[in-house]
């Protein structure tokens, strides 16, 4: 317990980093139409553009992340986590400054970057971090609990948008995200898990078992093995036939999932022109009925179905919400499927465990 509440600092970190990212979602779908197809409820360019941004952060993030994990090994995970969260307040100052096309497609650019050094960077930092400071026995509460930080990251931001103005959206963003810097660097201590030197063996020769070219080979070596190559991908494929398949569900719903969120609110404004608001109320419905599910329901069913069972519970309800949007003949057919995720949010939890 006592090591739980050496985490406080992280968690507030966290939590303020969470809240700057989620609030910015229910807005940026009324910025993007209005800087690139002003006065429209339409617009194919803000759906390729959104696509398109989606597939190069994905590509990045499966290549920095790895990186960006193994770096935070030999250097501490604070200040690795610096790197993404600072750079996520670059693009949220630019649209709090003005949301004019030029500045969207700026804001577009650099907020491309940034999310493929922090789009999964943080939360598996965060996760690293817990796992350093909490023995083994204790680490599935303090993982409980940073979800549930982020859960309520997710439900404290989507309140404050809804209830103030685009503009003023972007300049609290931008001002809770510095502050989520800042109190990380001064609060929070440092954590090296390799630190020591029994850690780091192959690096810690002496001169008469070593010498300097060697050692500087070796350095180099180390450096290169940082980034996992497309046959330790396959390898780490092949040593598991669970894992394989888990990774094959997961893709294929990410890839699915990846599609409706890069679509969805576009094609809610234009079916039944929604705003900030409704894309609020829609988020603040989803993230209380995902997180009482998580906290709730899901501990209640899993010991008696099963993860498989919960697994394709969530795989089937998640293709039926889907299917109901694309039918959808009213405006209050996308409120009445948010029931559905209540069970959605079984598919990665069971992944995961897998």
């Amino acid at each position: 317990m006592e090591k739980l509440r050496g985490l406080g600092h992280l968690f507030a970190a966290v939590l303020l980093y969470g809240m700057a990212s989620f609030m910015v979602v229910p807005a940026i779908t009324d910025v993007t139409m209005s800087a690139l197809c002003p006065g429209k409820d339409e617009c194919s360019l803000a759906i390729y553009l959104s696509g398109l941004q989606q597939a190069i952060v994905g590509f990045g993030t499966v290549i920095l992340t790895p990186l960006i994990g193994n770096l935070s090994d030999e250097y501490g995970r604070k200040a690795l986590l610096t790197i993404p969260m600072t750079a996520s307040i670059i693009p949220l100052v630019i649209l709090a400054y003005s949301r004019e096309t030029k500045f969207f497609y700026a804001y577009f650019v650099l907020r491309t970057l940034a999310a493929m050094v922090g789009e999964g960077t943080i939360n598996c930092l965060a996760l690293a971090y817990v796992a350093d400071n909490v023995p083994g026995m204790e680490r599935v509460s303090a993982f409980g609990i940073l979800s549930g930080v982020l859960s309520a990251a997710f439900v404290f931001g989507t309140l404050v948008a809804r209830f103030i103005s685009t503009a003023l959206t972007f300049q609290v963003a931008a001002a809770v995200s510095m502050v989520a810097v800042v109190y990380m660097r001064i609060f929070l201590k440092e954590s090296i898990p390799l630190a020591d030197e029994s850690a780091q063996p192959i690096l810690k020769g002496s001169e008469t078992d070593v010498d300097q070219n060697d050692s500087n080979s070796v350095e180099k070596t180390h450096v290169f093995k940082k980034i996992p190559s497309i046959g330790d991908l396959i390898s780490l494929l092949r040593s598991s036939k669970i894992f394989a398949q888990a990774a094959v569900v997961a893709f294929f719903n990410n890839l699915a999932e990846g599609g409706l969120q890069t679509s969805l609110l576009y094609f809610l404004k234009a079916r039944f022109h929604f705003n900030k608001t409704q894309f609020a109320d829609l988020m603040l419905i989803v993230g209380v009925a995902g997180t009482l599910s998580q906290l709730v329901l899901m501990p209640l069913l899993a010991p008696v179905l099963g993860e498989k069972r919960l697994l394709s519970i969530g795989l089937f309800v998640g293709f039926s919400n889907m299917f109901l949007y694309s039918l959808a003949w009213a405006a209050w057919v996308p409120y009445a499927t948010t029931v559905f995720s209540l069970f959605v949010v079984f598919v990665s939890p069971c992944c995961l465990n897998e």
